[in-house]
């Protein structure tokens, strides 16, 4: 997940969230010293990024479990050097740890 400029919580509102009580002690477990607040800040801009377009998944060759080999329909960004992939192009979705498929050019993994 990648990491956003802190804000001052001077700067932030006060918003009230009903959790149930599993689901905190988890956040709280994965936050570790960062806290779960912040944690569950990261996970929303995250959600809000994906949805509005502007968030491109990253990957390192280590992320990646497997691939299978694909065709891209639409233009995107190879998750691991963030060059451009055309429509038409043979690419590889690669697998990584947490379920992602994401789009690797074929001379990424053999570069």
């Amino acid at each position: 997940m990648q990491a956003l400029p802190r804000t001052s919580t001077t700067d932030m509102e006060v918003t009230s969230i009903r959790l149930e009580r599993e689901l905190k002690e988890k956040l709280k477990e994965f936050a570790g010293d960062q806290g779960y607040q912040a944690l569950v800040r990261d996970i929303l801009w995250s959600y809000v990024r994906e949805k509005s377009g502007e968030y491109v998944l990253r990957a390192s060759r280590a992320d990646i479990h497997s691939t299978i080999a694909a065709t891209s329909h639409q233009e995107q960004r190879c998750a691991l050097s963030g060059n451009l992939i055309r429509t038409g192009e043979p690419i590889l979705l690669g697998l990584t740890a947490q379920g992602n498929l994401v789009p690797i050019q074929v001379e990424s993994l053999t570069a």
